[in-house]
């Protein structure tokens, strides 16, 4: 495992990850023999917006029943099993950190959706997958981790069929300094790569990739960020949340994804493009 690697692998999944959601999962007193999606939105898509970011992502790039998608960076495999069970899509979820994809399986095997969304661990910088293969490309929050978009989004093109969709969510830099750390994505800048939207946009076309959407959702962030505090102010922090996959600083984290958007040190973006 490369120094890159582990350090991913470290910060966002320091424990044995399965076991702590079948453990926080027990606490709710829910039923581990017939665990369904709902049981888990708490915490399984903990992208900005959670499950609704998904569907509103899903709706924007016309997903279509049948259609093979490719994850990058897929969690703990919420997103996918949205879009499988949700949009009718066959999914499959692509993670460096191999912690969340044992347990993004464990998951599916769970909710019964193991005939339509596979993992595997592996980087997206170096695909273990054929040419064409796949109808969609999709990523939530994972580009931030990424140092050579360049090679990504060259990766992105060979494994998309001619006419196929690249959908994503992703933290850009914004107009002021650097983030506040820690974040959800990084507890320092070794390991966040965040770009402009400007450098992004052309780095997309200079693949050959063409822009079809592209939305800048910061407000929308911000507007969820808030309501999650406030909510988290009510009350104590929930069995099942985000904690359940953020094991470490997760206020601080919370509190600093507000603010660097309030002070405009990153933008949020939503975006299709087409092959």
């Amino acid at each position: 495992m490369s120094h890159y690697s582990e350090s991913l692998n470290q910060h966002y999944a320091p424990t044995n990850i399965a076991a702590r959601i079948l453990e926080r999962l027990q606490q709710a007193c829910k039923d581990l023999d017939a665990l369904s999606r709902d049981d888990l939105a708490a915490f399984d898509e903990f992208h900005g917006g959670g499950r609704e970011s998904t569907r509103a992502l899903a709706r924007l790039a016309g997903l279509t029943p049948g259609a093979r998608v490719l994850d990058i960076g897929s969690g703990v495999g919420g997103p996918a099993r949205t879009l499988a069970a949700e949009f009718g899509c066959n999914v499959t979820g692509i993670d460096i950190t191999a912690e969340y994809c044992r347990a993004a399986q464990m998951l599916t095997d769970r909710t019964g959706l193991n005939a339509q969304v596979a993992f595997q661990c592996g980087n997206a910088l170096d695909m273990p997958f054929e040419d064409a293969m796949f109808d969609v490309v999709w990523s939530q929050n994972t580009m931030m981790n990424m140092e050579d978009k360049v090679s990504l989004f060259k990766q992105v093109r060979r494994v998309l069929r001619p006419g196929g969709v690249f959908a994503f969510e992703v933290v850009l830099a914004g107009q002021a300094a650097g983030p506040h750390y820690p974040t959800f994505w990084a507890n320092s800048s070794s390991l966040s790569f965040l770009i402009a939207a400007e450098e992004m946009r052309a780095m997309l076309a200079s693949a050959g990739l063409r822009e079809r959407i592209w939305e800048d959702t910061t407000q929308r962030t911000l507007a969820n960020q808030k309501k999650r505090k406030q909510a988290l102010a009510k009350e104590a922090m929930p069995v099942l949340g985000l904690g359940v996959i953020v094991a470490a600083d997760l206020e601080a984290k919370m509190e600093n994804g507000m603010l660097n958007n309030e002070q405009g040190r990153i933008c949020t973006v939503e975006a299709v493009y087409t092959n």
